[in-house]
């Protein structure tokens, strides 16, 4: 899940949502336009870029509506079944759109496929199919994947003799060196919760593969209490009594740019994040992103029984489609550029890794080729990508996981607790 900005002009968001340029708010009155509406971070300058693109030759334009990171769950869900609600909108398939289909509220693509085979094939089928629900596709791949990985400020970390961590153990030894020189090891966007849950993703996979919580999300709510679940809570709370979170981290959010500024600013030695990470930065912090911002795979777990080569992140984020679009054919036609060369090319030189058949045409010569290599080989190279745990469970499950996520981080919950809360989620 990313962060915040605008589209086109700046997004006013009251009690409603109002569309970016004309204040229609959405596709309501069918104003003749199709609206797209997206997660607001610093990935838009691609979507802005993009929707231009499609502009110049369609009589039926495209307008791109934002809604800031920390608000696009919650604003979603508020005017998904509404008139307000947009033709196409951002999602992470997978749990985050199933109520939507129960909900008979998406256009399932077969279609658009039958007509234009490349909306499928132009894609990797492992992506492409995490948008494929009760055997029906309702979502073509946009932005790219976001395996979650540990960066770092090299700076930092150089001048407390600290090298990039690669087993559990190291790391722990390197929140001692950092807090020695007087930095917050790790930077956590606690006021977020959704950065907090990553630890939990990684550590779980870590200690116990990818089987313990594909059963748990299916159902299975034994998986919670199993002893390969409790090594991973004692770890999480070995790793926050040493202090490598700081004290104040749900004071900090990454959506306002905190958590990224005490990586940049040398207050903090490391962050774990999601790819779109470093564009952040880009956007940010540019100087620090261009000389000083390191970046590793999650550390091993001596004994576990999860694949060092294991991921967790967003396999990708998808557009999906509204059944009440006045506009199919100009949508499918905007959705062909999703994997066009320009999309590709655009997308890399921000340091996302779109999943396109093509992309490791364009790697190379891109504007991040060392950064987007080292995605491109990690994703490839994974045995298993885990999908986060907010995104693989139901939406109505997310506030209760996150609750029982900072809860446990901060010691209101202790293991029993979080196992009883993670157990109480509905996994339908």
């Amino acid at each position: 899940m990313p962060r915040l900005v605008a589209c086109g002009a700046t997004l006013a968001l009251a009690l409603s949502l109002s569309a970016c340029g004309d204040g229609n708010g959405g596709a309501s009155s069918d104003d003749g336009k199709i609206h797209v509406l997206v997660y607001g971070d610093a990935s838009n300058k691609v979507e802005e870029r993009i929707v231009e693109t499609f502009n110049k030759t369609s009589d039926v334009k495209a307008v791109l509506d934002t809604i800031p990171g920390a608000d696009y769950q919650q604003k979603l869900q508020t005017i998904i079944s509404t008139p307000q609600a947009p033709d196409v909108f951002f999602n992470w398939g997978g749990g985050s759109i199933k109520p939507f289909v129960k909900a008979d509220l998406l256009m399932p693509l077969d279609d658009f496929i039958k007509k234009n085979p490349e909306l499928e094939n132009k894609f990797l089928p492992s992506v492409f199919n995490s948008a494929v629900v009760d055997g029906k596709p309702y979502g073509i791949p946009m932005r790219g994947t976001q395996p979650v990985l540990l960066f770092h400020n090299k700076k930092v970390l150089d001048e407390a003799g600290v090298t990039p961590p690669k087993s559990w153990d190291e790391l722990l030894d390197a929140v001692g060196k950092l807090k020695d020189k007087g930095v917050t090891p790790i930077a956590l966007g606690g006021g977020d919760v959704w950065p907090t849950q990553m630890w939990f993703q990684y550590l779980f996979d870590r200690v116990a593969g990818p089987d313990l919580f594909k059963q748990a999300v299916g159902g299975d709510k034994s998986a919670w209490e199993s002893p390969d679940s409790k090594k991973a809570l004692n770890m999480i709370r070995e790793l926050v009594d040493a202090g490598a979170f700081g004290k104040n981290y749900d004071s900090v959010k990454y959506t306002n740019g905190g958590s990224v500024a005490l990586v940049a600013s040398g207050k903090a030695g490391f962050e774990l994040m999601g790819s779109w990470y470093y564009s952040q930065q880009l956007t940010d912090h540019a100087e620090f992103a261009e000389k000083d911002l390191g970046y590793t795979a999650f550390p091993t777990v001596e004994g576990g029984k999860g694949d060092p080569a294991n991921v967790a992140g967003n396999t990708n984020n998808y557009y999906s489609v509204m059944k009440k679009t006045k506009h199919p054919e100009a949508v499918a036609e905007f959705l062909k550029l999703m994997y066009s060369d320009e999309f590709v090319k655009a997308q890399l030189d921000i340091g996302n890794l779109p999943t396109t058949t093509n992309t490791d045409d364009f790697i190379d010569s891109s504007g991040t080729p060392e950064y987007s290599r080292f995605q491109y080989d990690l994703v490839a190279d994974a045995p298993s990508f885990q999908l986060s745990w907010d995104q693989a469970y139901p939406q109505k499950a997310s506030s209760n996981m996150h609750k029982a996520v900072q809860q446990f981080f901060n010691g209101q919950l202790d293991t029993d607790g979080f196992i009883q809360a993670m157990q109480a989620l509905p996994t339908e």
